[in-house]
């Protein structure tokens, strides 16, 4: 069985070396996923904003892989202020709410960029949500 890797043109995959999702047969594992749009942090300073923009690029990887968010069973959620949990918990809730994957939330010392405060990693079972 063959492995596919797809990137998404971050500044970092080719220096770090990985991509933003691998998929090999029925399962997809999307790497950790920021608010970065056009090469540019969306939304500096909200982190409720921040996991929306991360969940639609983490939407959008599993979709170009052939998946969909209903077919996440698990999410890793990264923040940079733990006390800002709620804000992050109630976006993720707004896309997984139904579909309700494993998830874990920690807090972090910093990600990446500075102005990023949320980073989001997904695996995927195709078919999981039937």
């Amino acid at each position: 069985m063959s492995v596919i890797r797809l990137g998404s043109n971050s500044p970092w995959e080719a220096v770090v070396g990985y991509s933003r999702v691998v998929v090999r047969g029925d399962t997809a594992w999307v790497s950790g996923t920021t608010s970065l749009v056009d090469g540019e942090v969306a939304h500096p300073g909200d982190p409720a904003a921040q996991t929306r923009q991360a969940l639609a690029n983490v939407e959008h990887a599993l979709e170009r892989a052939g998946f969909t968010l209903n077919d996440v069973v698990r999410t890793r959620i990264f923040v940079t202020d733990i006390a800002r949990w709620e804000d992050v918990g109630r976006a993720h809730g707004e896309a997984f709410g139904d579909i309700r994957p494993a998830t874990t939330m920690v807090q972090v010392a910093a990600l990446i960029d500075s102005t990023m405060l949320v980073e989001i990693e997904a695996d995927a079972v195709r078919a999981a949500g039937a």
